[in-house]
């Protein structure tokens, strides 16, 4: 920390005007990258200022946030437990195992049950079942997590107009757009079909951190067909981004907010000189 920052010099870009930046906090860790580890940060401090030795908390069998909160259970020496959607396919896949591996607990609960994960019955059941834990929400997006967000505009040691992120459950955007100044706003590309909830999940978030902004905004139209699909358009796109600058996007969220960047310049969204940062919340 902090994660590396380099401009990224494209010739598609340069007819417009615009100067694209490239936060890399892919690189802040090989096992909680990016956006996981500050929305981590503050939430594995409160749990050791409270007492507890374990977390736990939900996602899918493909959580790249499952996967983050196992390896940072190895490392900061908490026992960790993942609730997860849907019923147990063995084997496992990478994902899951790699969980497994670094000591999670696994544990299923079917859709309707996990539609209904954040109810104060459903948590105390699991309390009952599993003794005493620190919850984290899927996503891990608290007000915690926002505030380990909001400190990454204030990495970037020149003046810019606007960050960009991909979005999944809003916090990351949330915790953003908190930390600009006057000016400055962010963008959140929604990597999921329907993506309209996602202005009041961030407006609820901001409201749970005790600050709302008005400097951010949700585009939708990026989703490639919903959450973890893809096509060749933006298959095209990954490969052609990796030929020329030799960085290969992950798809399920980076690659589509990387796409709607460049869709966004080319459509003449930002005047001449404007200075964007994206931020690459995880390696392909």
């Amino acid at each position: 920390m902090p994660s590396p920052l380099s401009e990224l010099v494209d010739e598609r870009l340069a007819p417009s005007g615009v100067r694209l930046y490239l936060k890399r906090d892919d690189l802040i860790h090989p096992d909680i990258p990016g956006n996981k580890w500050r929305k981590l940060k503050y939430n594995l401090a409160a749990a050791e200022e409270q007492g507890h030795d374990t977390l736990l908390t939900f996602g899918g069998a493909y959580s790249n946030h499952i996967r983050a909160v196992a390896a940072a259970g190895h490392y900061f020496g908490f026992a960790t437990v993942g609730v997860i959607r849907g019923e147990e396919h063995l084997p496992l896949n990478p994902t899951l195992a790699y969980a497994v591996e670094r000591g999670m607990r696994l544990r299923y609960l079917d859709r309707g049950a996990y539609r209904a994960k954040t109810d104060p019955e459903v948590i105390a059941g699991l309390r009952r079942e599993l003794g005493d834990f620190y919850p984290l929400p899927e996503g891990g997006s608290n007000a915690l997590a926002l505030r380990g967000c909001a400190e990454l505009p204030g990495e970037i040691p020149f003046t810019f107009d606007h960050i960009c992120c991909a979005t999944g459950t809003g916090g990351t955007l949330a915790g953003l757009a908190l930390g600009l100044v006057d000016g400055q706003r962010a963008i959140g590309f929604a990597a999921l079909k329907g993506g309209d909830f996602l202005v009041d999940d961030v407006r609820r978030l901001q409201t749970e951190y005790g600050r709302q902004t008005d400097n951010w905004s949700v585009e939708t139209a990026y989703h490639f067909g919903g959450f973890a699909r893809r096509d060749a358009e933006l298959d095209g796109f990954i490969q052609d981004f990796a030929e020329r600058h030799s960085i290969a996007l992950e798809w399920v969220y980076v690659a589509k907010m990387m796409f709607g960047v460049y869709a966004l310049v080319q459509a003449g969204r930002f005047a001449p000189g404007t200075i964007l940062v994206a931020v690459v919340t995880a390696s392909g």
